[in-house]
């Protein structure tokens, strides 16, 4: 006889954890919203705050998505913070003082984050030195480069298109102007491609005899999402638009989450990360996938370093500092597993929207730096000991 909370499982698709962080999220944005008015009387959810939701944690999504392969394949990234703003300090140096133009910096900056991952990968997978120690190493080697290049001082302002990067907006093509009309057809399309996929997914799943839940619970769930995100796209709207950094999130959340769910190389690295031994007998090249996941990260800790850097129209030695305890909680609270080869981009999205979420209201609350990083760290350790339990009793 099935038990009730096997019933609750298989209703929620099998995937209680992905839905469940869902289900916290929209309960810790309700809280907010009720806590702040109370307490501040302010709208937790006015235009002006979803936007500035999107553009002060806009790093920790870019960051989580490359920080999720590498921790899907059994290691960890500890210096991403520091590549971060030695990336951005870079980008300071070509563009302000040598006067290189937009277009040259931002690829040049790019590549040279992928040196930066290949430079801390190759050690990882080939001389098989733990990540922690590499990472950390690199976490402070990339600190003291930052300080360095920058001669301990703040360089800035930026060109505006430079800036556009972090703060600008998508125009109306409609020529309506409030509500930007663009804004509204890209979230349309959005739903529709969302629903779309799901449901192609569904199909697939069910072709091969795969649980996949009630169809209700399935409607359900992609209601309540479409709903929020017009909900979202209706307050952008009528605020400035899009953010073309919300743009440049939203494309790499699809193709991250095309590129682990439907690629033979995204499958084989949480197989690497699930059994590296079995993988390697299976004949999957396992150093060059773990390399690969570091490269990727450099990359991605090297656009981050530029929207933060753009954010704060300039590029200073302390930037970056504490975004890799960010990350690495973003992807932890969205479902990964510490051992590795689980993990998904939906799940790391909502961790890292709980956690943008938390800092927002909190900061709005006017509550103190320190009690902030004691919640988070309790949140985290919450996290942390729910997989730990879920994987106890699975076995």
């Amino acid at each position: 006889m099935t038990s009730a909370k096997e019933t609750l499982r298989t209703q929620l698709g099998g995937n209680f954890r992905e839905n469940g962080m869902i289900l916290a999220l929209l309960a810790i944005v309700f809280f907010f919203l009720v806590v702040v008015r109370a307490v501040q009387d302010v709208d937790f959810l006015s235009a002006q705050n979803i936007t500035n939701l999107f553009l002060q944690n806009s790093y920790v999504i870019v960051m989580a998505l490359g920080m999720l392969l590498v921790i899907v394949s059994g290691h960890i990234d500890l210096s991403v913070g520091s590549v971060a703003a030695f990336t951005g300090a870079i980008a300071a140096v070509l563009t302000v003082q040598q006067g290189w133009p937009v277009w040259a910096v931002i690829p040049t900056v790019l590549v040279a984050g992928g040196l930066i991952g290949a430079a801390q990968g190759y050690w990882v997978a080939f001389w098989r030195i733990p990540s922690f120690i590499v990472t950390l190493a690199g976490m402070l080697v990339f600190r003291g480069l930052t300080l360095w290049l920058l001669a301990g001082q703040n360089i800035g302002p930026f060109p505006r298109e430079f800036q556009a990067l972090s703060t600008g907006f998508i125009p109306d093509f409609f020529g309506v102007g409030r509500p930007n009309m663009t804004a509204i057809a890209v979230v349309v399309i959005a739903i529709l491609a969302i629903v779309w996929q799901s449901l192609r997914a569904r199909r697939q799943d069910e072709a091969f005899g795969m649980e996949t839940g009630s169809a209700a619970m399935f409607w359900l769930k992609h209601a309540v999402v479409s709903a929020v995100l017009l909900f979202v796209g209706w307050k952008l709207a009528s605020f400035r638009g899009l953010p073309n950094v919300l743009i440049v999130m939203s494309v790499l959340i699809v193709a991250y989450n095309f590129f682990t769910n439907q690629t033979t190389t995204g499958r084989r690295i949480y197989a690497v990360g699930g059994n590296e031994k079995a993988a390697k007998l299976s004949g999957i090249k396992t150093s060059r996938l773990v390399f690969f996941t570091f490269v990727n990260m450099g990359v991605l800790a090297g656009l981050a370093g530029m929207i933060v850097t753009a954010r704060l129209n300039s590029a200073t030695p302390r930037a970056g500092t504490g975004f890799e305890l960010d990350v690495i909680a973003a992807v932890f609270i969205g479902g990964a597993s510490m051992a590795g080869g689980s993990g998904k981009v939906i799940g790391v999205v909502v961790g890292a929207l709980i956690m943008g979420v938390m800092n927002n209201g909190m900061s709005i609350m006017g509550i103190g730096i320190d009690y902030q990083q004691v919640i988070k760290g309790l949140v985290l350790l919450v996290a942390v000991i729910f997989d730990v339990y879920n994987k106890t009793k699975q076995g």
